[in-house]
């Protein structure tokens, strides 16, 4: 006979645990269904409540950024070959090592390593965790878009921001719980990036445009009164909820249901949230708006800001063209110009106002860059796709400020200290946010998911 043990064991891979798996999901469902959106404790203590995500779509040159390379100075233009020996590049005509065209200084107390074009950037340095041992797996945009916002390179699942709002909730009802601050151009991947995935519709990315109404209908038709509006939601309500219980299983009519009344509490709080005319031309100025270079991000820096500010768990702002194959000087030039006073502005406002401590912000691309380069059509200084090193910082939230983490070969081909996957990098954010990666699961297709996949480790030593 069995043992007790052995019974037990058995009981995991019988038809009663996959049927008692399906109603904990179901009970789980229905309680999201109630109040998808509402506030709930994490797993675990943290001092990170919010998260700003600053994703620099194209991939950023950890070597031109934030990991400097002297080495590369002594082999600028020289080729390597499979043999192992040097020569000539022009000699070659193919592959040749690329110094950087910046020169780079040590910030503050910890001495940060930063480019010398980040002017701003550098008067927070003490403020930033560098992380220097992340990689992926692909070179391909899309699919590497996918893995770093999403934790799959193939899309279809939840971004960060819907995993996290599935296991927070939100403060604030009457706004999106993640909302999402692209350029007018989606990034490559489109908005598969911020999808809900598989979870339930409440946690997608709601995306604001950055033009124009940046919630499209976002105003009542004229003639149509906020109460007439209340009546006719009332009614549909009425309708609605009547069909749901007659279909319980379509849980999408339930997300549809929330939908409509969140979109006519946002009509009367968007526009407040939205509007920076309530702001001083002293926080404008910082941050940059007004100047052509800087007032694009500026904006959604400041935004980022507003909504943390107003509750929203979860906000991404994307940049994009960080792509620089050539001309990296010209190119990483004219976007860290963009992108460094707002920024910089982002965390020291952030600070002053007493929310950098609950407050994550991270700052990454989907990968890093070689150290090398192809000829094409004469000698254009740029950088390939490079999935196995990369430089990721974070500000606030309970991250270990003033400290560089890990380290890259001396080319920065590679991480070769603190070398983690990015689902490490994934797992280590949700415990910095209050959540365990293995217990925030969703049962679907027959398993229980999560955002790393198959599970992660945490990296402690990003951690205060």
């Amino acid at each position: 006979m069995k043992n007790r043990r052995e019974f037990l064991y058995g009981l995991g891979t019988s038809l009663g645990s996959i049927a008692l798996s399906s109603m904990l999901a179901s009970e789980s469902k229905s309680e999201e269904r109630s109040k998808p959106l509402a506030p709930r404790k994490g797993h675990l203590p943290a001092k990170a409540k919010n998260c700003i995500f600053l994703m620099m779509e194209g991939g950023p040159s950890h070597i031109d950024t934030f990991d400097p390379k002297p080495a590369l100075n002594k082999l600028h233009l020289e080729a390597f070959t499979r043999s192992g020996k040097q020569k000539s590049a022009m000699e070659s005509g193919k592959r040749y090592y690329v110094q950087s065209p910046f020169k780079f200084s040590k910030h503050g107390e910890s001495g940060a390593d930063m480019a010398d074009n980040w002017r701003h950037l550098a008067g927070v340095a003490d403020e930033l965790c560098f992380f220097r041992g992340c990689q992926v797996d692909s070179v391909n945009h899309p699919t590497a878009m996918y893995q770093m916002n999403c934790g799959n390179r193939f899309g279809g699942d939840p971004g960060i921001g819907a995993w996290v709002t599935y296991g927070l909730g939100t403060e604030n009802q009457d706004l999106p719980g993640y909302i999402v601050l692209p350029d007018v151009s989606y990034p490559q991947g489109g908005a598969p990036n911020w999808s809900n995935g598989y979870l339930p519709a409440f946690y997608q990315g709601t995306p604001l445009r950055p033009k124009g109404s940046p919630i499209l209908d976002l105003s009542p038709p004229h003639g149509i009164t906020p109460e007439r509006q209340r009546m006719n939601l009332d009614l549909l309500s009425e309708f609605n909820r009547h069909h749901a219980t007659q279909h319980p299983q379509h849980q999408e009519l339930a997300a549809r249901l929330e939908s409509y009344e969140l979109a006519f509490r946002m009509q009367a709080e968007v526009p407040n949230a939205i509007d920076l005319s309530d702001e001083t031309e002293k926080t404008l100025a910082m941050y940059g708006v007004g100047n052509d270079a800087t007032d694009s991000f500026g904006r959604k820096c400041l935004l980022a800001r507003k909504m943390v500010e107003k509750g929203v768990r979860f906000v991404q702002l994307f940049n994009g063209s960080w792509d620089s194959h050539d001309y990296i000087e010209r190119a990483h030039g004219n976007l860290v110009r963009g992108v460094d006073q707002p920024i910089a502005a982002l965390i020291g406002d952030l600070k002053a106002r007493g929310l950098l401590e609950s407050t994550l912000v991270v700052w990454c691309g989907e990968f890093g860059r070689t150290p090398d380069n192809g000829v094409r059509g004469g000698i254009a200084y740029g950088r390939d796709h490079n999935p196995n090193a990369m430089t990721i910082w974070m500000a606030g939230g309970g991250c270990k400020a003033g400290h560089t983490i890990g380290a890259t070969d001396e080319t920065g081909m590679t991480a070769v200290e603190e070398v983690h996957h990015v689902r490490d990098f994934h797992v280590t954010l949700l415990k910095l946010l209050g959540l365990d990666d293995n217990k925030l699961t969703y049962y679907h297709a027959g398993r229980f998911k999560q955002l790393s996949q198959f599970g992660g480790k945490v990296i402690d030593s990003l951690i205060a």
